[in-house]
C-alpha cells in the first residue's frame, strides 16, 4: 500500500461584532465548501504548508494556533488509483483582511459558526469545526506558542579541544537550523532566548537572520548554569510565562525534562475540555527522552502568568 499523501490546512477565525466566524472557500472545480488545505512541497514541514496553503488560497496572513483534529479520506492520486490522504489542521486567527485570492479558490466567505456547519460540504470538516467553537467556549481558543527546542545537532565533544561552550553545530544540525525558521515563522514566535553556548544560540539564528529578532542569551539555560543552579532555568521559563509573548526557547539535554515538568503543571485539567491526560503524555514522553536533538515542542498557552495554562502541545522533530 502506497504512504498516504500528506496535507495541511486551517481553521481561519475571527470575532466581529463579538460572534466568532470562520472562513469557508469555494472550490469551482469540485463545487464544495471546505477548509483551506493543500498537499505538502516535497520536504516541506505539515505546520508550513498550513500557512503558506491557506495564503494561497485565501489571501489571509495567518499565524497557527492550536491544532485541531486531522482528516483521512479516499481520493484519485495522479495516475488515477485510490489513495489515502491525510490532512492536519490547526486553529488559525486571521489578523489582516484578504487580498485577491489566487489558486483553485474562487471565493472566501466569512460564516458564523451555525451556517458555516450549514455550508460545509464533507461532514468530516466539522470535525475541525466543533473543536474550534468547544475551545471557544472553553476559552482556550486564543492561544501563545512557547516552542521548546533541543539545539540541533553540534561537532562531537571528542573531537573538540576548545571550550565547550564554544562547539559548533555540525552541517547536519546547521540544515535543521535553517529548518526550523519557517516552522517557527509559521507560529509567529517573536521572542528568542537560548543558551549562551554556540550551538544553541546557531540553532536559532537562522530565524533571528530572517526576523532580524535578537537572540537573547540566558546563562541559566546552559549546561554550566544549571549544573550550578537548576532553578535559574525555571525562573527563565516562568518568566516567558508571565510575559506571554510567543517564543522560542534553545537549550540543552539535561535541561529538557524540568523545562518540561514545569510546563506539565500548567496543563489545562478542567472538566470543560478534558485534553490534561493526552498532553501530559506527550509531555513526559519527550521529558523521558530529553528530546531529539533539533526537535521544536510546541506548546499552546492560554493566557500568561498566574492564568497561563498549557491547552495542546505538538512534537515537530528532525
Amino acid at each position: 500500500m502506497s504512504s498516504p499523501i500528506p496535507a495541511s490546512g486551517t481553521v481561519p477565525w475571527r470575532r466581529r461584532r463579538g460572534q466568532l466566524e470562520v472562513a469557508l472557500v469555494h472550490r469551482p472545480r469540485y463545487d464544495d465548501w471546505s477548509w483551506a488545505k493543500g498537499k505538502l512541497d516535497p520536504g516541506e514541514q505539515w505546520p508550513v504548508a498550513a500557512v503558506r496553503e491557506t495564503h494561497e488560497e485565501t489571501a489571509l496572513e495567518v499565524t497557527l494556533g492550536r491544532p485541531l483534529p486531522g482528516a483521512e479520506y479516499t481520493v484519485l492520486d495522479g495516475e488515477g488509483q485510490p489513495a489515502t490522504k491525510e490532512v492536519r489542521y490547526w486553529a488559525a486567527e486571521a489578523r489582516k483582511p484578504a487580498g485577491r485570492l489566487r489558486n483553485e479558490v474562487d471565493e472566501v466567505r466569512w460564516l458564523d459558526v451555525v451556517a458555516a456547519s450549514d455550508r460545509l460540504d464533507y461532514a468530516r470538516d466539522r470535525d475541525q469545526l466543533r473543536a474550534v467553537v468547544r475551545a471557544d467556549k472553553a476559552g482556550t481558543l486564543t492561544t501563545w506558542p512557547l516552542v521548546v527546542i533541543r539545539h540541533a545537532h553540534a561537532t562531537g565533544r571528542g573531537s573538540w579541544s576548545e571550550d565547550d561552550s564554544l562547539r559548533p553545530l555540525s552541517p547536519g544540525g546547521r540544515a535543521r537550523a535553517r529548518e526550523l525558521a519557517p516552522l517557527l515563522a509559521a507560529y509567529g514566535v517573536t521572542r528568542l532566548v537560548s543558551s549562551p553556548s554556540v550551538r544553541c544560540s546557531d540553532t536559532l539564528r537562522p530565524y533571528a537572520a530572517m526576523t532580524g529578532l535578537p537572540v537573547r542569551p540566558k546563562g541559566g539555560l546552559s549546561e554550566e548554569g544549571y549544573a550550578e543552579d537548576p532553578v535559574r532555568a525555571i525562573r527563565h521559563l516562568r518568566r516567558l510565562v508571565e510575559r506571554g509573548t510567543p517564543t522560542a526557547l534553545c537549550s540543552h539535554g539535561p535541561l529538557i525534562p524540568d523545562l518540561l515538568a514545569d510546563l506539565a503543571q500548567l496543563v489545562d485539567d478542567r472538566e470543560r475540555e478534558p485534553v490534561g491526560p493526552e498532553v501530559k503524555a506527550v509531555l513526559s514522553e519527550a521529558a523521558d527522552c530529553k528530546m531529539a536533538k533539533g526537535e521544536a515542542l510546541v506548546a499552546h498557552l492560554a493566557g500568561s502568568g498566574a492564568e497561563a495554562r498549557v491547552v495542546a502541545v505538538e512534537r515537530h522533530l528532525p
